[in-house]
């Protein structure tokens, strides 16, 4: 990173250091007054969605064909609120902790700490790990895949668990879960957890307006794909546009695979996980990458640490 870049840098800073006194300026900003967001975020059982509303996309981008195993899992769960506190809040500051190397070493733990909603992604693991990532959790967005088998040990307990329904396999895997039924272990690309010890109150359903939106106003992915291995938002970005529909305030952390060429670079702040492994990946990293410095350009969100 050149001087003047790195003079910047830390200018932009400012204000994340100073994150209380400045919240009040960065809310008046209002960078989307000219939006209209959609901040219910999960499904819920009392809309009967699927009569008023029928989707016309199939998961991950609507819910038809999934109506019936849907609304197995709501009538259990019943839960589609955001905490009160948070809820009530005029103005939410949120951040988005990526999974990514970037994050090492950057010593972001007591600033992420502060915002009124962290969202973390997937199984990435909190205990150890506090200096860097914090260790406050608001929503974990998660698929089966991705799930750990005891959410308690790497999340607060107040932490929602927010199931990402990329198909109809994830929620049944969910169903199978809450009416403890016979697991079916087939359509899944790794084996998910057989038992899930996370607190039912505590799960929600992400609506799949969210990843439409991703998929479709920001990456422009074709939600018919020809090919047998389409391409789908990860998590991570997916998560950037939830915290954009809800929140005032949008910065992240921990975006950004290495601009490496070699298969041994690693790719997590945690684990042994390198380059390799995102051969077969059904995203598209570099059209991701994009995607995010046009949100930056754009002011729409901010990266707590220097990145490429």
């Amino acid at each position: 990173m050149s001087q003047n870049a790195t003079k910047t840098w830390c200018l932009r800073l400012v204000p994340v250091l100073f994150f209380i006194s400045f919240v009040t300026y960065y809310c008046s900003d209002a960078i989307f007054q000219s939006i209209s967001r959609r901040t219910q975020l999960f499904l819920k059982l009392e809309d009967f969605f699927w009569r008023e509303h029928l989707s016309a996309l199939e998961l991950p981008y609507g819910i038809k064909g999934s109506e019936l195993v849907l609304l197995k899992v709501l009538a259990v769960t019943a839960n589609y609120q955001v905490p009160a506190n948070i809820e009530k809040l005029e103005c939410r500051t949120c951040v988005v902790i990526g999974n990514g190397f970037a994050i090492k070493n950057s010593s972001l733990g007591s600033i992420i700490n502060k915002y009124d909603v962290v969202i973390r992604l997937n199984n990435a693991p909190v205990k150890g790990y506090e200096e860097d990532v914090g260790n406050k959790t608001t929503m974990r967005f998660f698929y089966p895949e991705s799930a750990s088998y005891n959410p308690g040990l790497q999340n607060e307990p107040g932490t929602l668990m927010v199931l990402v329904p990329f198909k109809q396999q994830d929620l049944r895997w969910l169903k199978e879960i809450l009416y403890n039924e016979k697991r079916v272990r087939k359509g899944f690309w790794k084996p998910p957890p057989q038992i899930w010890l996370g607190d039912v109150s505590k799960i929600r359903v992400l609506d799949p307006h969210f990843l439409h939106q991703t998929a479709d106003r920001l990456l422009r992915i074709p939600l018919h794909p020809k090919s047998r291995q389409p391409v789908h938002p990860t998590t991570g970005i997916l998560a950037v546009v939830v915290a954009l529909n809800y929140c005032d305030v949008v910065h992240i952390a921990g975006f950004g695979y290495p601009n490496s060429k070699s298969q041994r670079q690693p790719i997590h702040y945690y684990g042994y996980d390198t380059m390799r492994s995102m051969k077969n990946s059904y995203h598209d990293l570099n059209h991701e990458a994009d995607a995010l410095k046009r949100l930056e350009d754009s002011g729409a969100i901010m990266y707590l640490h220097p990145h490429l």
